[in-house]
């Protein structure tokens, strides 16, 4: 029997309970994966609240990042073979694979053996927020030495994901938070600057840092009245990136702006890149190359037990963590993974 983490309608935490159920066998083109570890997202507190871009079909799972031993391999699956230690790319509908169970099944194409570096805790924490920092930032923005890139909602999985994304291709970082209070997380992480948007002005510290012209890439999650400021600090010929949206405000934004300095806003979802393969590929080799390089460490933040799993969600939705929220499903065996 396998523990699989069920809701039967939108809500909080604490909609969500424990199920069980007989362990699935994998179909054609799919892999049986005993789960060490699972990744929270703000995706799933979308889903679970009924604002995600998907609407849940009830009795409904929930995840998109896990970590884990492979228990079994449907026909057709090439290159992956059981007992091996892999992760879960967010490469698949939600409806049909949620990964936060015990013993999940997936799409082998979403199936990837990550690097031995990793524990099972750090591979749950790393496909999602870096393939979304490399979409936007390498694929979408092509970010290069010399530029100024600017990172809302820092602290997050992805906007570490992307501080270091953008160090790597030899930008500065800029980090945007709420306040100050993470502010020396934020630059032991790695960000250059970072500016607390609720005690700085934005605009003027952001063309302080940048001689006047004003930052080339920005990368934004938060959306809300926070976009119309990230135009004004935006230079010539900019481009913003909107890859979420923790603030459902409607922007109102300065549309002369966008006209005099040629600006282009562009919405990017992960989902975009990865139901393309070519692209996919492209971002899993990029992200493997960076952590065997040492320039991609995930950072987590908290680790909770799976019997504290509404806890975990508690704990996301306050927005107090710098980096990733993870559950550890069982206490995992060296024998059949990696551990750190």
């Amino acid at each position: 029997m396998s523990r699989n983490v069920r809701f039967h309608r939108i809500g909080g935490p604490e909609v969500l309970q424990f199920e069980e159920a007989p362990e699935p066998e994998p179909g054609p083109g799919e892999v049986l994966i005993h789960a060490r570890a699972w990744g929270l997202n703000r995706a799933d507190a979308l889903f679970r609240q009924g604002l995600y871009s998907v609407s849940p079909v009830f009795p409904a799972g929930l995840g998109y990042e896990a970590a884990g031993v492979i228990a079994a391999v449907g026909d057709g699956v090439d290159g992956l073979r059981v007992g091996q230690a892999v992760s879960v790319l967010p490469a698949f509908n939600l409806l049909d694979y949620p990964m936060h169970g015990e013993a999940v099944l997936a799409p082998a194409h979403a199936v990837v053996a990550h690097p031995e570096e990793l524990s099972f805790e750090q591979a749950a924490s790393t496909w999602m927020q870096y393939i979304t920092a490399y979409g936007g930032l390498v694929e979408i923005a092509g970010t290069q030495p010399g530029d100024t890139v600017v990172i809302s909602a820092a602290s997050s999985s992805v906007g570490l994901a992307a501080i270091q994304t953008a160090r790597r291709a030899g930008a500065k970082t800029v980090a945007l938070t709420r306040t100050g209070a993470k502010r020396q997380q934020l630059l032991d992480a790695g960000a250059d600057v970072v500016i607390a948007t609720a005690e700085e002005d934005v605009v003027a510290r952001i063309r302080e840092l940048t001689d006047g012209r004003g930052a080339r890439v920005i990368f934004d999650a938060v959306g809300g009245p926070v976009l119309a400021t990230l135009v004004e600090a935006a230079a010539d010929n900019a481009i913003l990136v909107v890859y979420g949206v923790l603030d459902f405000t409607p922007a109102t934004v300065n549309v002369m702006a966008l006209l005099l300095k040629r600006l282009t806003v562009r919405g990017f979802g992960v989902m975009e890149l990865a139901s393309d393969s070519r692209r996919l590929a492209a971002a899993v080799d990029h992200v493997r190359e960076g952590i065997v390089a040492g320039d991609f460490i995930p950072v987590v933040d908290k680790v909770f037990p799976m019997d504290d799993f509404a806890e975990a969600h508690r704990y996301l939705e306050a927005g107090n963590q710098v980096g990733k929220v993870v559950v550890a499903v069982s206490p995992g065996n060296p024998e059949t993974g990696p551990r750190k």
